[in-house]
Parts: C-alpha cells; structure tokens; sequence
C-alpha cells in the first residue's frame, strides 16, 4: 500500500460523511458500550487491513479502559476465550461473520449465540456498528487515508 493519500474525501465534499456521522451517534447513543463498540470496530479494522482505523481504534479502546490483554490478543481471540465475556465473545464472532459476508453469511450458529445474550433491540445495535466500521474501513482503505 502506498503512503500517498488517493482522495481527501472531506475536502472534496464536505458533507459526504453527514450519514456517517449520524449513524455513529446512533451507535454511541444506543446500549452496547464504548468499550464494546472499540473491540468490535478493532476486530472488523483488523480484518479488513484498516491501518487509520486501526490507530484510531485503539486509542478509544485506552480511553474506554478496555484491558489491554483484550486489545493484544484480539486478533486471535479465539485462542484466548477466558479473556473475553460471553457478550464480547458473540460480538466479536458476529464481527468477522458480517465483516466477511460474502464467505458464507452470518451461520444459524453465530445468530443463536449473538441473540442468546443480546436482546433485539442490541442486536440492532451490533448490526449497525458492525455496518458502520466497515463503511469506514472501505473508505480509509480505498483512499489510503492519512494516519496523521
């Protein structure tokens, strides 16, 4: 990847990100945590090779005061399930599987666990923050966005 940034998307049209920031405060309004929502924009960064997401990400899961061990170890959580809350767990799963959609969906699987410890209204709330990183991620990634 090159360091050189493709398209500065706000200098171009500043109102472009307008829905994505409406959908973010939604997300942050909504029940699931900052924590939460920082491992699960981590993981979904991490899948799709986010590096400006990355750093971004990061940085809020220090804020949130999410342990650092759940931040080191995220790319191989399933190798370090003890580290992670059965809530943490679903999201994270759920995460990858929507992350990857085109793989082979979300499984049965993956949604009897999500909804085994989210209420509908959260795994609305998971949905849309799922949605949101990747939308970010695709953007930053395209456009090779700055890490400033």
């Amino acid at each position: 990847m090159s360091d050189t940034q493709r398209l500065n998307i706000l200098a171009v049209d500043k109102k472009a990100y307008e829905p994505l920031y409406a959908l973010e405060k939604y997300i942050h309004r909504g029940s699931l945590g900052e924590a939460l929502l920082s491992l699960i924009k981590l993981r979904a960064s991490q899948i799709n090779g986010c590096a400006y997401c990355l750093k971004m990400h990061a940085g809020e899961a220090r804020k949130a005061e999410v342990d650092q061990v759940k931040v080191d170890v995220l790319a191989g959580w399933k190798e370090a399930k003890s580290v992670y809350s059965d809530r943490e767990q679903a999201a994270l799963l759920m995460t990858e599987e929507v992350t990857l959609i085109a793989d082979d969906g979300v499984s049965e699987e993956t949604w009897k666990a999500a909804s085994a410890v989210y209420s509908e209204q959260e795994m609305v709330e998971l949905l849309m923050a799922i949605s949101a990183i990747n939308v970010w991620n695709r953007l930053a990634v395209s456009t090779h966005q700055h890490l400033d």
